[in-house]
């Protein structure tokens, strides 16, 4: 089997998996956060979590089958390696770009929710 072919299948491997393990992980964590943004509704922070996890899947591994392209001749071991190694590092630098983000964006969502739970409660 030629280099390149076996360089692809691990890029696609390792990048899905990556991205699946980064997805559950802000699914899982990520909730509490919508359910307190949602005041206790669970069920539209369910939805809302669900529709995240969707374009987290959706974006990542299109990213990762966009890139998935290899345009230098890789003749050795050594070389699939290097080359793996920046692809996925980008990978890994976008999933933790936009672990980040998340998190900016339900810190920005629940300070808004506590500030209109004040406004209410007044």
């Amino acid at each position: 089997m030629n280099e390149v072919i076996i360089a692809y299948i691990l890029y696609l491997c390792l990048s899905i998996l990556l991205t699946i393990w980064v997805a559950r992980t802000l699914f899982k964590n990520g909730k509490i956060f919508l359910v307190d943004i949602f005041h206790g509704n669970k069920e539209l922070a369910d939805s809302v979590n669900n529709l995240l996890l969707v374009g987290f899947y959706l974006i990542n591994v299109g990213y990762a089958v966009y890139t998935l392209q290899i345009t230098s001749d890789i003749v050795n071991v050594q070389e699939m390696i290097e080359m793996l190694s920046l692809k996925i590092g980008l990978i890994i630098l976008i999933l933790g770009g936009m672990h980040f983000m998340n998190l900016y964006i339900f810190f920005t969502l629940r300070k808004k929710a506590i500030a209109q739970l004040k406004i209410i409660n007044e």
